[in-house]
């Protein structure tokens, strides 16, 4: 008759030879703890088991429990290749730090710092301090300060200067933003109460000043930068709509979302409004995101007139929504990287992607052709083809920009679908995931974002991908 005394005990597995090493990496607890889990998990099979069948050994308990530990410290956050076409992913973390970002982050986390400490005077700083002037200098504005992100900065903003007060937009700007986040739902939260003017794809100016009353705090332009209208369309600029705010005494306040320190045309891409350009048609307030088309950390930059910007920090709400050291360590030089212009599509990792050239794309999808068909064997067909790459998500995500890449098709059209959706999960189970998007009967990998010193690291991580039998 079979019974639990078959099995080796705790204690005997803890001694075994093999635990020595697991012990050392996991440490007692955790091992103990997986070892029990495993033996559980045995017993109640084996118990349950035909006669015939013999007790697991003491290799295939440790296996399991070896397992269970691999599973347990492997990291959730996991580096993965970007290979959907979408340089900002907002899913894969957006924005790619600069050298000299990482670099400082590095040093930050390592030693004590100046974080609210004044250097000067040996007194409290203010952590603002740190990178204030920078931003002042790059968007002509009067005074800056920093939150966690750009969602935050619009709620923050709001709550201090708009609270049980009305705010005007334009019907055609009330945005949702990734997350189901909607531009009425932080009013509401802030305090506000949203006035709608205009229509969907129309407003004038003269929609805006009719709807003032005694209760208005502020007028304010959301940028539109994850969405386009077009046809019969009409909007009011912000240099207009700051003109009739202030003709009433009122802040302009402008959400530019993902926000941009410089002309992009100067690249050859899309044109986008600049922090700066928002400021001098008059806006009082302006937010916008550190992560997206800045090019830094994820944060949301609240900048202005010194008089709003003081009022701002005051609020209780801005040491809730504050950013911490590594997001100033990596913000500082990322932002002193706009200061070199000549160097900037060199130095800052998201613009030299936004510019990299589709015939540098198109060599490497030349280059890698032949190891990946070799991974994938005769049941796929690997193909160089030309594709279009969106800057992101949220960013300008109506333009395109050419690129290059592979096509993988099944070599059995009947079941194209089947085995293209088994090979993205498998592709996903690779140590370093690879994230391409399945469209077209086909899964495309765009290599916009590939760098040449992650080629070689890319051809090695696909010879340990692993296909069911076809």
């Amino acid at each position: 008759m079979r019974t639990a005394s078959h099995l080796p005990s705790v204690d005997k597995l803890l001694q075994h030879p093999r635990t020595a090493g697991l012990l050392a990496h996991y440490g007692k607890t955790q091992c103990t703890d997986a070892i029990r889990a495993a033996l559980a998990d045995a017993r109640a099979q084996w118990l349950a088991a035909k006669d015939s069948q013999t007790a697991p050994s003491a290799d295939a308990l440790l296996d399991a429990a070896e397992h269970a530990l691999q599973r347990l410290f492997a990291p959730r956050l996991r580096a993965v290749y970007n290979l959907t076409g979408t340089v900002l992913h907002t899913n894969l973390g957006r924005a790619l730090l600069p050298q000299e970002a990482m670099d400082a982050v590095v040093q930050a986390l390592a030693t004590p710092s100046n974080l609210e400490y004044d250097l000067a005077d040996g007194g409290r700083g203010d952590r603002d301090d740190l990178v204030e002037d920078l931003i002042c200098r790059l968007t002509g504005a009067e005074a800056a300060t920093i939150v966690n992100n750009n969602a935050a900065a619009v709620l923050l903003v709001l709550s201090t200067l708009a609270s049980n007060r009305e705010v005007i937009v334009s019907r055609g700007e009330l945005v949702e933003i990734g997350g189901a986040f909607r531009i009425p739902d932080v009013m509401t939260r802030a305090g506000a109460t949203l006035v709608e003017v205009g229509t969907t794809n129309r407003t004038h100016e003269k929609d805006y000043a009719e709807a003032i009353s005694g209760q208005t705090a502020a007028l304010m332009k959301v940028h539109c930068s994850n969405y386009a209208i077009s046809g019969f369309t009409k909007s009011v600029s912000d240099a207009a709509v700051a003109n009739i705010a202030h003709t009433h005494q009122l802040p302009m306040i402008v959400d530019l979302g993902s926000g941009t320190l410089v002309d992009m045309r100067a690249w050859g891409l899309p044109y986008e409004v600049t922090v700066r350009e928002t400021v001098e048609a008059g806006a009082d307030i302006v937010t916008f995101s550190g992560d997206k088309l800045l090019g830094g950390p994820q944060a949301g930059i609240i900048v202005g007139k010194k008089t709003l910007i003081a009022q701002i920090k005051k609020n209780p709400l801005k040491r809730a929504l504050r950013v911490g050291k590594l997001t100033l360590a990596a913000l500082e030089p990322t932002l002193s990287l706009y200061l070199h212009p000549e160097q900037l599509a060199l130095r800052l990792t998201t613009l030299r992607l936004f510019t990299r050239a589709a015939s540098d794309m198109q060599q490497q999808a030349e280059v890698l052709q032949a190891p990946v068909q070799s991974a994938l064997g005769t049941a796929y067909v690997v193909e160089p083809a030309a594709m279009s790459s969106q800057i992101g998500s949220g960013a300008l995500p109506v333009e395109s920009l050419p690129s290059h890449g592979l096509v993988i098709r099944s070599a059995d059209p009947r079941r194209a679908g089947q085995l293209l959706q088994q090979l993205e999960a498998a592709l996903r189970r690779l140590p370093r995931p690879v994230i391409g998007r399945l469209r077209q009967d086909a899964l495309w990998l765009d290599l916009r974002c590939l760098e040449a010193t992650d080629q070689a690291a890319f051809i090695d991580n696909w010879k340990k991908l692993i296909l069911a039998p076809v």
